[in-house]
C-alpha cells in the first residue's frame, strides 16, 4: 500500500504541475493578445516564444501524468489482488 500512496503522491504533484502550467500559458496568451492589439512586435514574437516552450512542457508533463496514471493503476490492481 505504500507504493500505492506513493503513486498518489507523485501523481498529485505532477498535477499541481499541469493546473500551474496551464494558467501560465493562459496568462501568457492573454498577454499576446495585448500586444498584438498593441501591435508591439518585439514584445509578442518574446511572448510567443514563452508559449511555445511552456506548451512543449505541457506536453512532456502531460506524458508523465499519463504514464504515473497506467503505474497507479497497475499498483492498485496488485494491491486488490493481494487482498
Amino acid at each position: 500500500m505504500n507504493d500505492f500512496n506513493r503513486l498518489v503522491n507523485e501523481q498529485m504533484e505532477t498535477m499541481e504541475k499541469l493546473l500551474f502550467l496551464q494558467a501560465e500559458i493562459e496568462r501568457c496568451q492573454q498577454i499576446e493578445n495585448e500586444l498584438k492589439t498593441l501591435q508591439q512586435e518585439a514584445k509578442l514574437e518574446s511572448v510567443q516564444l514563452d508559449i511555445h516552450k511552456m506548451k512543449e512542457e505541457l506536453r512532456e508533463i502531460h506524458q508523465i501524468f499519463e504514464k504515473q496514471t497506467e503505474e497507479l493503476i497497475q499498483s492498485y490492481q496488485s494491491v486488490g489482488a493481494s487482498v
